[in-house]
């Protein structure tokens, strides 16, 4: 059987990851003892690696397809086939972002006041360039972690991950600039992405993937709706798209459908109600395809 060997994320993104998966309809089943899930698709030979390793090991060849932080690749430099983003993280559904960072009480204003100072971060050799693309000469040296702790103390600023900014405000440090904004992203191996088999596994893991984040939020809605009250009907609804409409038996009834954000559901259904429908059904979405 053919099989394509997949990296997954080992780390933070691993948990969101295995959930995007399972609404995907690919149960990826991972153990603390082992660095290879057990998954129910056959095709699919799944091996954990962290994200900071994954272009690099995909570019190699070693795997066919992995998914990682577009933060992690331009860090690495590797030369891979970007398939598809997909705007996801450990904690929610937004960018995750790389900042330049000092403590509260710090002069620092911008990355020029860094000239000749001292900074830590994991993403060392972005962080590089962006301080020689500034033209600003800094010494910029790898952290091993615990890197807010470091700023004011260690070293005169860090750049470092954040999604909400809470834990540098936690922390009293803030933000100077944003260097790099990233998400995940499905990359492949060039040779894998010119295997005719290989190529199609990856585009239907891709769809799969992106069609289970455009779920996220959304549920569905069916009910049943006197026709004269369509239009009344049709302006409490903030339909994705035009709701599906069937006639039913009895001419004067139609059948309407339609998708909505999961949180405004619960304004809209008593609205309906008020407004004539009856068997309202609400159910969940695990994939929306465009």
């Amino acid at each position: 059987m053919k099989k394509l060997r997949l990296g997954f994320p080992k780390g933070s993104l691993q948990e969101s990851t295995v959930e995007l998966f399972k609404k995907a309809g690919i149960k990826i089943s991972t153990s603390s003892r082992s660095y290879f899930p057990t998954c129910n698709d056959e095709e699919l030979e799944v091996m954990l690696v962290r994200s900071q390793e994954m272009a690099k090991y995909v570019q190699d060849g070693v795997f066919d397809a992995g998914l990682t932080g577009y933060d992690w690749i331009c860090e690495s430099g590797a030369k891979v086939k970007e398939v598809c983003e997909l705007q996801y993280a450990k904690s929610g559904f937004r960018p995750v972002r790389w900042v330049l960072a000092v403590p509260n009480d710090s002069k620092i204003k911008s990355v020029k006041d860094l000239q000749g100072k001292r900074v830590a971060t994991e993403l060392l050799n972005y962080t590089k360039k962006y301080f020689a693309k500034n033209k600003v000469k800094a010494s910029v040296e790898f952290s091993w972690g615990a890197t807010e702790a470091k700023a004011g103390r260690l070293v005169d600023a860090i750049v470092e991950l954040t999604e909400t900014g809470s834990s540098l405000r936690a922390n009293n440090l803030r933000i100077v600039e944003e260097i790099l904004t990233s998400t995940t992203r499905l990359i492949a191996n060039g040779d894998a992405w010119k295997d005719t088999w290989k190529r199609e596994k990856i585009e239907n893991l891709a769809i799969l993937l992106k069609g289970a984040l455009a779920a996220e939020g959304m549920v569905g809605l069916k009910m049943n709706i006197p026709f004269k009250t369509l239009p009344q009907v049709e302006k409490i609804l903030p339909a994705l798209r035009k709701p599906t409409i069937s006639n039913l038996s009895d001419g004067n009834w139609i059948a309407l459908e339609v998708i909505i954000e999961e949180n405004v559901v619960k304004k809209v259904i008593p609205a309906l109600k008020r407004a004539g429908a009856e068997g309202i059904i609400e159910y969940p979405l695990n994939k929306i395809i465009y």
